[in-house]
């Protein structure tokens, strides 16, 4: 059942976007009309009626988006083994030994990066520690899955060393994340109720499936912690076109928009963990010298124009250099609107082409701290830039924050402080002269991001986020630990405290 409306929220002080808009009050009432933001006036001010939440002189910001998620993909990894600390094949294989199989029979790790190991996976090492039980262990970029004799017998599928990656790989993660609607409802629930108590009040859905049904089945069952815009991905492309699915359209047989439909996702090149990121650049060692491009240019362009003519807009996963470079050459023939997913290498030229070709770039600043490492040493030698977000900004470029969970975590904070500081754990900062500003990182994690971001004004959707404290005045750790009281969804309370 779908949560009721309030009418007004009140004794909030608000900040970011839209606060240098209001007169010099220090506290607000805010009124709600039809899911919308109808008035603003010093606390007091108004008479207020209906359903009022107290904000007792919490910080409202509009609400927080992640522009990047494999939804059930995220959700399902609470269900599976954690392996993001595993420090070599050996452990991670002994560890997956140690699990219990899931309802389907199978054992699932996740979150697991070899590129740090000093060993390779291999199928003998996995073998010996999980034997006769189907056994499955999927990088944490979810470019490759390391699977033992047992799983890939069942799958039908054969891999010398056991490790299926880019495409392959993509395939075996559909197929892990296909357990029984009950299990995967549930779990997005639980997903979208800790989102929400992070100030999310939407999610880019990005799952490699026909996301549409799995929206309708959600919502039809009373699902409305957050907003979500659902990708489509080339293979399904047609069967999209054919449904009359266009871009900003509400699912279809639910009219409230509270779930409407994405865009194009297509995915262009691999990834840096893997080396198969397509960069201009050779990367020392490794089976691919320039990475791999997954789709040829004209491929590109051919899908990107069939989705344009349908009404799509474009998501274009592009990590390397060489393969952004095919896709701003893509939207620049194609005449598409959309975006760069990733963009974690970016020549200096390209920087500038992004803004006047009106391509936003859709990033994730907390990878740059899980991948500083890698970067220095696998693209020691690339000339273009690595994770510039600054440089992108400064450039002209429309910047969205996401986290690609469950490449990260989905927590907009996270993204928000590794924007601005560029370091945790107390590690010097990396490339400090790509920081932004805490104001662009939070307009960044808005619905229209940070060139046009969403403001707390009277027309504005009533979405927000509501914090113990001035999120513009706080340090590294204090914004990667901030304190959510209350969110807002369409006038809705999702989280409160």
């Amino acid at each position: 059942m779908t949560r009721p409306r309030i009418d007004a929220v009140a004794d909030v002080r608000i900040a970011g976007p839209g606060a240098e808009l209001l007169p010099g009050a220090e506290v607000y009432d805010i009124v709600l009309r039809d899911g919308r933001i109808a008035d603003i006036a010093p606390a007091g001010a108004l008479r207020l009626g209906g359903v009022v939440h107290r904000a007792d002189g919490a910080f409202a910001i509009p609400g927080l988006w992640d522009h990047h998620v494999h939804v059930t993909q995220w959700a399902l990894a609470a269900l599976r083994e954690p392996l993001g600390d595993a420090v070599s094949a050996t452990d991670a294989a002994a560890r997956m030994g140690r699990v219990a199989p899931g309802v389907d029979g199978r054992r699932v790790g996740t979150g697991f990066r070899d590129a740090f190991w000093l060993d390779a996976p291999s199928l003998e090492v996995l073998d010996a520690a999980t034997g006769d039980i189907p056994t499955y262990l999927i990088n944490a970029d979810v470019h490759s899955v390391w699977l033992n004799s047992a799983a890939l017998a069942r799958e039908g599928v054969a891999a010398d060393d056991g490790v299926l990656r880019e495409g392959p790989a993509f395939e075996m993660s559909r197929r892990l994340n296909e357990l029984p609607d009950e299990i995967s409802d549930a779990a997005v629930a639980t997903m979208a109720a800790a989102a929400a108590a992070r100030g999310v009040v939407g999610v880019v859905d990005l799952d490699m499936v026909w996301n549409e049904s799995s929206w309708q089945r959600r919502r039809s069952a009373g699902f409305d912690q957050l907003r979500v815009e659902f990708g489509v991905y080339p293979d399904l492309l047609d069967r999209a076109i054919a449904a009359g699915l266009r871009s900003g359209d509400a699912l279809r047989g639910d009219d409230d928009g509270l779930i409407t439909v994405g865009p194009l996702k297509a995915i262009t090149d691999g990834s840096l963990g893997t080396r198969t990121a397509a960069c201009s650049v050779a990367y020392a060692d490794g089976p691919h010298p320039h990475g791999l491009l997954t789709i040829a240019p004209d491929d590109l362009r051919e899908v990107m124009t069939r989705a344009t003519a349908a009404g799509f807009d474009c998501a274009i996963h592009a990590i390397g250099d060489d393969a952004l470079r095919h896709a701003l050459d893509a939207y620049a023939a194609t005449g598409a609107h959309g975006t760069i997913e990733h963009a974690q290498l970016v020549a200096a030229a390209d920087m500038p082409r992004m803004a006047r070709l009106g391509v936003t770039a859709s990033v994730q600043p907390e990878h740059a701290l899980d991948d500083r490492d890698l970067t220095d040493s696998i693209w020691a030698t690339q000339t273009a830039r690595a994770y510039p977000l600054r440089s992108l900004w400064a450039a002209g470029v429309d910047l969205r924050f996401g986290s690609d969970a469950p490449v990260s975590p989905l927590d907009p904070w996270r993204q928000i402080a590794a924007a601005a500081s560029r370091t945790r754990g107390g590690r010097e900062p990396w490339a400090p002269e790509e920081t932004v500003s805490v104001d662009v990182a939070l307009a960044a994690s808005t619905h229209r991001g940070s060139a046009d971001p969403d403001t707390i004004a009277v027309g504005q959707r009533a979405d927000l986020s509501l914090l113990a404290a001035d999120p513009r005045m706080g340090e590294s750790t204090a914004l990667r630990d901030m304190e959510v009281v209350g969110t807002i969804v369409d006038a809705r309370v999702t989280h409160v405290v």
